[in-house]
């Protein structure tokens, strides 16, 4: 019932940055929380960042000072700034919406490298 449509992700120099967005098909305020996950090869999908319907945020501990995730409810939109990055930050980063069932998006590259 939700579609997801990611965009911003590329390929940046170490300590460039990026901002990721994620559009919702619907308003963002019907949705519990929306976030970010990203998976590199080999690794497990993990958790990067997550804002609450209420505007509570949280990060995983790696990104932290670095990433800052925000939303814009006119726009049903979330958006994912990633400043400083490093090569480790590589990985397909995916949008996430929760509900009463989780939806995700198609991912998008993001890639660090000199």
């Amino acid at each position: 019932q939700v579609q997801l449509v990611e965009s911003g992700g590329g390929l940046v120099q170490p300590g460039g940055s990026l901002r990721l967005s994620c559009a919702a098909s619907v308003s963002i305020f019907v949705i519990n929380a929306m976030g970010w996950h990203r998976q590199a090869p080999g690794k497990q999908r993990e958790l990067v960042a997550r804002i609450t319907r209420g505007g509570i945020t949280n990060y995983v501990d790696s990104v932290k000072g670095r990433f800052t995730i925000s939303k814009d409810n006119a726009l049903n939109t979330v958006y994912l700034q990633m400043d400083s990055l490093k090569p480790e930050d590589t990985a397909v980063y995916y949008c996430n919406a929760i509900t009463s069932r989780d939806y995700w998006g198609q991912g998008t590259q993001v890639t660090v490298s000199s």
